[in-house]
């Protein structure tokens, strides 16, 4: 039994090696060429520094890196999550009204319209330069694209399916469990994928307009002191964070939906 799982184990290690030996070979080779590129091109430091380079300056402020690292990721993790409570239910809500579809819905566009970083100084000269400001910032660019991601997607049901679970006997809640729910988790997903990729973006952008901590704040004080050895070692951190909200997504999107071409092909 326990060679059986080792065998296992060790051929889903390979698997997923033969999937991802090209990135990972491109990784290195992207951060290669970067380091002697450099120094063949005579790159003065100031403007651009190696990767070795990053990393060991990088190492020598890890303190402070972690620290806004967990001021940043708190943020980006507020804020997407509520935005995730808020948006799902009102897409759904929308789109089993016809009168908030009519209202609600052209509003949630024309808001969508509008640069949310615009409403960042409005924030922080109302609330300060504390969490909440950018916790809403981070809020407003993932809820939009959740919201109408989940309104195309509860209403992308055809009506003939419907009308085929209804002559089955099956009452309005069951067929929303059995089939409206799963039918609108993939496109839900895409939704959330969206917001997860912005949640970085928007805590960033809210952290160089106004802040005292936070990733944002490190990048551009570092920038301004012209050391772009610490401003990667800032961006490296800030790409972890998004990568883990969105590893997480994926991990949860291959969860609940096996079933889907997406994730089978993926």
């Amino acid at each position: 039994m326990a060679s059986f799982k080792s065998y296992t184990i060790l051929s889903m290690v390979k698997r997923r090696f033969e999937q991802s030996w090209m990135f990972i070979a491109f990784f290195i080779g992207f951060f290669l060429f970067w380091e002697y590129s450099v120094i063949w091109f005579e790159i003065p430091r100031y403007i651009l520094t190696p990767p070795s380079l990053v990393i060991t300056k990088g190492a020598a402020d890890l303190d402070r890196l972690l620290y806004y690292t967990y001021v940043t990721g708190l943020e980006v993790v507020l804020g997407y999550s509520i935005a995730l409570v808020l948006a799902l239910p009102l897409g759904l809500a929308i789109a089993f009204s016809q009168t908030l579809k009519r209202t609600v819905y052209p509003f949630i566009v024309c808001i969508e319209m509008v640069p949310k970083i615009a409403f960042a100084p409005l924030f922080i000269s109302w609330l300060g330069f504390g969490l909440l400001p950018k916790v809403i910032i981070v809020f407003l660019v993932c809820f939009f694209p959740i919201v109408l991601n989940a309104i195309l997607a509860f209403s992308s049901l055809s009506e003939e399916l419907t009308l085929f679970c209804r002559s089955t006997g099956a009452g309005a809640w069951r067929t929303f469990l059995k089939i409206r729910l799963p039918a609108a988790l993939p496109q839900c997903f895409v939704g959330f994928k969206y917001a997860a990729i912005n949640a970085t973006v928007g805590a960033a952008i809210a952290e160089f307009i106004g802040s005292d901590e936070g990733l944002g704040f490190y990048i551009q004080i570092v920038t301004g002191n012209m050391r772009p050895d610490l401003a990667f070692a800032g961006i490296f951190f800030l790409t972890l964070i998004g990568l883990c909200l969105f590893g997480l997504v994926t991990l949860t999107e291959r969860i609940l939906i096996p079933w889907h071409i997406s994730v089978r092909r993926s």
